[in-house]
Protein backbone atom coordinates (compact mmCIF):
# COMPACT_ATOMS: atom_id res chain seq x y z
CA UNK A 1 0.00 0.00 0.00
CA UNK A 2 1.11 3.28 -1.00
CA UNK A 3 1.82 6.24 1.46
CA UNK A 4 0.99 10.22 0.40
CA UNK A 5 2.21 12.95 1.29
CA UNK A 6 0.21 15.57 1.89
CA UNK A 7 0.94 18.89 -0.06
CA UNK A 8 2.85 20.95 2.61
CA UNK A 9 5.41 17.48 2.87
CA UNK A 10 5.62 17.32 -1.08
CA UNK A 11 6.48 20.78 -1.65
CA UNK A 12 8.64 20.63 1.35
CA UNK A 13 10.57 17.74 -0.21
CA UNK A 14 11.52 19.64 -3.91
CA UNK A 15 15.02 20.85 -4.54
CA UNK A 16 15.71 24.14 -6.44
CA UNK A 17 19.23 26.28 -7.45
CA UNK A 18 20.17 27.89 -4.22
CA UNK A 19 19.92 31.54 -4.37
CA UNK A 20 22.91 32.55 -2.92
CA UNK A 21 26.11 31.45 -4.41
CA UNK A 22 28.79 29.84 -1.31
CA UNK A 23 30.97 33.04 -0.31
CA UNK A 24 32.69 34.36 2.15
CA UNK A 25 29.88 36.19 3.63
CA UNK A 26 27.76 33.10 3.80
CA UNK A 27 26.85 32.05 7.44
CA UNK A 28 27.36 28.79 8.20
CA UNK A 29 25.96 25.96 10.08
CA UNK A 30 27.18 22.26 10.65
CA UNK A 31 25.73 18.49 10.56
CA UNK A 32 27.66 16.66 12.91
CA UNK A 33 27.63 12.69 12.35
CA UNK A 34 29.10 9.27 12.18
CA UNK A 35 28.43 8.51 9.78
CA UNK A 36 26.94 11.45 7.70
CA UNK A 37 27.14 10.37 4.01
CA UNK A 38 23.16 9.21 4.45
CA UNK A 39 22.18 12.96 5.82
CA UNK A 40 19.48 15.38 4.08
CA UNK A 41 20.39 18.44 5.63
CA UNK A 42 23.21 19.84 4.22
CA UNK A 43 20.81 20.36 0.51
CA UNK A 44 17.75 20.18 2.36
CA UNK A 45 18.25 23.00 5.20
CA UNK A 46 20.21 25.10 3.31
CA UNK A 47 17.47 24.87 0.60
CA UNK A 48 14.93 26.11 3.38
CA UNK A 49 17.55 28.90 4.24
CA UNK A 50 17.76 30.11 1.01
CA UNK A 51 13.88 29.99 0.52
CA UNK A 52 13.79 32.35 3.50
CA UNK A 53 16.21 34.68 2.43
CA UNK A 54 19.05 33.57 4.50
CA UNK A 55 22.30 33.18 2.94
CA UNK A 56 23.33 30.29 5.12
CA UNK A 57 24.57 26.69 4.32
CA UNK A 58 24.82 23.65 6.06
CA UNK A 59 28.45 21.24 6.04
CA UNK A 60 28.86 18.09 6.97
CA UNK A 61 31.34 17.41 9.61
CA UNK A 62 31.94 13.20 9.97
CA UNK A 63 33.16 13.52 13.91
CA UNK A 64 34.14 10.17 15.81
CA UNK A 65 32.70 10.42 19.21
CA UNK A 66 36.31 10.72 20.87
CA UNK A 67 36.57 13.64 18.87
CA UNK A 68 33.54 15.46 19.06
CA UNK A 69 34.30 17.61 21.90
CA UNK A 70 37.02 18.76 20.48
CA UNK A 71 35.55 19.32 17.06
CA UNK A 72 32.82 21.51 18.54
CA UNK A 73 35.71 23.25 20.97
CA UNK A 74 37.64 24.22 17.18
CA UNK A 75 34.51 24.89 15.39
CA UNK A 76 33.18 27.53 17.86
CA UNK A 77 36.28 29.72 17.27
CA UNK A 78 34.51 30.61 14.05
CA UNK A 79 32.62 33.84 14.08
CA UNK A 80 30.30 32.88 10.74
CA UNK A 81 29.46 29.80 12.46
CA UNK A 82 25.67 29.88 13.51
CA UNK A 83 24.40 26.44 14.28
CA UNK A 84 25.37 22.67 14.56
CA UNK A 85 22.38 20.13 13.57
CA UNK A 86 23.03 16.71 15.46
CA UNK A 87 22.75 13.35 14.19
CA UNK A 88 23.70 9.29 15.42
CA UNK A 89 25.27 9.28 17.68
CA UNK A 90 25.94 12.31 19.48
CA UNK A 91 22.74 13.40 20.74
CA UNK A 92 22.98 12.64 24.05
CA UNK A 93 26.93 14.14 24.33
CA UNK A 94 25.92 17.30 22.61
CA UNK A 95 23.27 17.99 25.07
CA UNK A 96 26.28 17.92 27.73
CA UNK A 97 28.35 20.52 25.32
CA UNK A 98 25.09 23.01 25.77
CA UNK A 99 25.17 26.03 28.38
CA UNK A 100 21.65 26.21 28.02
CA UNK A 101 18.65 24.04 26.60
CA UNK A 102 14.90 24.32 26.29
CA UNK A 103 12.84 22.58 28.71
CA UNK A 104 12.26 19.49 26.20
CA UNK A 105 15.96 19.04 25.68
CA UNK A 106 16.07 18.86 29.42
CA UNK A 107 13.75 16.46 30.06
CA UNK A 108 15.36 14.18 27.03
CA UNK A 109 19.20 14.80 28.21
CA UNK A 110 19.66 14.73 24.60
CA UNK A 111 19.93 17.81 21.65
CA UNK A 112 19.71 17.52 17.75
CA UNK A 113 19.71 21.01 16.78
CA UNK A 114 22.27 24.07 18.49
CA UNK A 115 21.99 27.78 18.23
CA UNK A 116 24.43 30.29 19.34
CA UNK A 117 23.76 32.04 22.70
CA UNK A 118 25.11 35.66 22.61
CA UNK A 119 27.84 34.83 24.43
CA UNK A 120 29.00 32.35 21.94
CA UNK A 121 27.76 29.30 23.56
CA UNK A 122 25.47 26.63 22.64
CA UNK A 123 21.35 26.66 23.38
CA UNK A 124 20.08 23.43 22.41
CA UNK A 125 16.62 22.25 21.68
CA UNK A 126 15.62 18.61 20.52
CA UNK A 127 12.87 18.40 17.02
CA UNK A 128 13.08 15.01 16.21
CA UNK A 129 9.52 13.96 18.15
CA UNK A 130 7.48 16.35 17.51
CA UNK A 131 8.95 16.15 13.92
CA UNK A 132 7.91 12.33 13.99
CA UNK A 133 3.92 13.32 15.18
CA UNK A 134 3.42 15.86 12.74
CA UNK A 135 4.86 13.71 10.40
CA UNK A 136 2.20 10.74 11.64
CA UNK A 137 -0.47 13.44 11.37
CA UNK A 138 0.29 14.11 7.86
CA UNK A 139 -0.09 10.50 6.55
CA UNK A 140 -3.52 10.11 8.25
CA UNK A 141 -2.04 8.47 11.65
CA UNK A 142 -3.57 10.61 14.74
CA UNK A 143 -1.23 9.11 17.71
CA UNK A 144 -4.44 9.84 20.64
CA UNK A 145 -5.38 6.76 22.46
CA UNK A 146 -3.28 4.44 20.28
CA UNK A 147 -1.30 1.60 21.62
CA UNK A 148 1.98 2.18 20.05
CA UNK A 149 5.50 -0.07 20.05
CA UNK A 150 8.30 1.79 19.46
CA UNK A 151 11.66 0.04 18.82
CA UNK A 152 15.09 2.41 19.82
CA UNK A 153 15.58 4.52 23.02
CA UNK A 154 18.59 6.62 21.70
CA UNK A 155 18.28 10.27 20.62
CA UNK A 156 15.49 9.94 18.04
CA UNK A 157 13.78 7.37 20.04
CA UNK A 158 13.48 8.83 23.49
CA UNK A 159 12.31 12.33 21.52
CA UNK A 160 9.79 10.60 19.55
CA UNK A 161 8.48 8.59 22.98
CA UNK A 162 8.18 11.94 24.57
CA UNK A 163 6.51 13.53 22.07
CA UNK A 164 4.45 10.64 21.52
CA UNK A 165 3.22 10.58 25.47
CA UNK A 166 2.78 14.24 25.28
CA UNK A 167 0.47 13.60 22.20
CA UNK A 168 -1.72 11.52 24.12
CA UNK A 169 -1.43 7.78 23.23
CA UNK A 170 -3.03 5.23 25.49
CA UNK A 171 0.39 3.28 26.21
CA UNK A 172 3.72 2.98 25.16
CA UNK A 173 6.13 -0.04 24.83
CA UNK A 174 9.60 0.65 24.02
CA UNK A 175 12.42 -1.88 23.30
CA UNK A 176 16.24 -1.56 22.59
CA UNK A 177 19.00 -3.67 23.24
CA UNK A 178 20.36 -1.40 25.54
CA UNK A 179 19.05 -2.86 28.78
CA UNK A 180 19.75 0.37 31.14
CA UNK A 181 18.94 3.22 28.26
CA UNK A 182 16.02 1.42 27.53
CA UNK A 183 14.74 1.38 31.53
CA UNK A 184 16.03 4.98 31.94
CA UNK A 185 13.70 6.12 29.32
CA UNK A 186 10.29 3.53 30.41
CA UNK A 187 10.68 4.82 33.95
CA UNK A 188 11.34 8.81 32.95
CA UNK A 189 8.38 8.44 30.59
CA UNK A 190 6.29 6.90 33.44
CA UNK A 191 7.45 9.27 35.97
CA UNK A 192 4.87 11.57 34.29
CA UNK A 193 1.82 9.71 35.13
CA UNK A 194 0.49 10.64 31.25
CA UNK A 195 0.02 7.06 30.02
CA UNK A 196 1.20 3.51 31.02
CA UNK A 197 4.63 3.02 29.92
CA UNK A 198 6.67 -0.45 29.13
CA UNK A 199 9.36 -2.64 28.23
CA UNK A 200 8.44 -3.78 24.84
CA UNK A 201 10.06 -6.98 22.46
CA UNK A 202 10.27 -6.94 18.90
CA UNK A 203 6.59 -8.56 18.92
CA UNK A 204 4.16 -6.08 17.38
CA UNK A 205 1.16 -8.09 18.04
CA UNK A 206 -1.22 -6.25 19.53
CA UNK A 207 0.01 -2.51 18.91
CA UNK A 208 -1.74 -0.16 16.94
CA UNK A 209 1.02 1.94 15.59
CA UNK A 210 4.85 0.06 15.43
CA UNK A 211 8.03 2.76 15.31
CA UNK A 212 11.41 1.88 13.81
CA UNK A 213 13.43 4.68 15.60
CA UNK A 214 16.87 2.86 15.25
CA UNK A 215 19.61 2.88 12.26
CA UNK A 216 18.99 -0.90 11.60
CA UNK A 217 17.40 -0.81 8.04
CA UNK A 218 20.25 1.67 6.41
CA UNK A 219 22.45 -1.44 5.44
CA UNK A 220 21.80 -3.94 2.96
CA UNK A 221 22.71 -6.81 5.18
CA UNK A 222 20.69 -5.61 8.39
CA UNK A 223 18.29 -7.56 9.99
CA UNK A 224 14.38 -6.14 10.80
CA UNK A 225 14.00 -4.14 13.64
CA UNK A 226 11.55 -5.98 14.97
CA UNK A 227 8.95 -9.35 14.15
CA UNK A 228 7.62 -8.12 10.69
CA UNK A 229 5.86 -11.88 10.16
CA UNK A 230 3.88 -10.37 12.95
CA UNK A 231 2.63 -7.11 11.24
CA UNK A 232 -1.21 -7.17 10.05
CA UNK A 233 -2.59 -4.80 7.57
CA UNK A 234 -4.12 -2.68 10.67
CA UNK A 235 -1.28 -1.65 11.51
CA UNK A 236 0.55 2.14 11.25
CA UNK A 237 4.09 1.61 10.54
CA UNK A 238 6.38 4.22 10.84
CA UNK A 239 10.58 4.57 10.29
CA UNK A 240 13.30 7.64 11.01
CA UNK A 241 15.78 6.42 8.21
CA UNK A 242 15.85 8.64 5.00
CA UNK A 243 18.51 6.50 3.05
CA UNK A 244 17.25 4.03 1.93
CA UNK A 245 14.29 5.99 1.50
CA UNK A 246 12.43 3.17 1.37
CA UNK A 247 13.49 0.69 4.53
CA UNK A 248 13.26 -2.93 4.44
CA UNK A 249 10.59 -2.64 7.31
CA UNK A 250 8.34 -0.26 5.55
CA UNK A 251 8.37 -2.10 2.16
CA UNK A 252 7.02 -5.50 4.64
CA UNK A 253 4.90 -3.47 5.72
CA UNK A 254 3.57 -2.31 2.79
CA UNK A 255 3.49 -5.63 1.45
CA UNK A 256 1.08 -6.93 4.34
CA UNK A 257 -1.12 -3.62 3.11
CA UNK A 258 0.06 -1.15 6.64
CA UNK A 259 -0.24 2.11 6.08
CA UNK A 260 3.16 4.08 6.32
CA UNK A 261 5.74 6.96 6.97
CA UNK A 262 8.95 6.91 5.64
CA UNK A 263 12.07 9.28 7.48
CA UNK A 264 11.89 12.01 4.62
CA UNK A 265 8.04 12.46 5.73
CA UNK A 266 9.90 12.74 9.39
CA UNK A 267 12.52 14.85 7.58
CA UNK A 268 10.86 17.07 6.34
CA UNK A 269 8.67 18.41 9.23
CA UNK A 270 11.86 18.37 11.32
CA UNK A 271 13.52 20.41 9.06
CA UNK A 272 11.15 23.26 9.37
CA UNK A 273 11.15 23.26 13.45
CA UNK A 274 14.85 23.41 12.70
CA UNK A 275 15.06 26.00 10.65
CA UNK A 276 12.59 28.15 12.44
CA UNK A 277 15.01 27.18 15.61
CA UNK A 278 18.28 28.30 14.13
CA UNK A 279 16.72 31.44 12.71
Amino acid sequence: MTTVLNPTSISSLKTEPLKEPLSGASRVHFIVGDPIAQVKSPQGVSQAFHDRGHNAYVMPAHVAPADLATWLAGVSLAHNVDGVIVTVPHKFACFDLCTTTTERASFLHAVNTMRRNADGTWHGDMFDGLGFVAALRDNGCAPERKKVLLVGAGGAGSAIAHALVMAGVRELAIFDDNDQRRSTLVDRLAGLGRCPVSHGSADPTGFDVVVNATPVGMQAHDPYPLDVERLTASMFVGCVITAPAVTPLIAAARAKGCHTMTGSHMFARVRDLMVDFLL
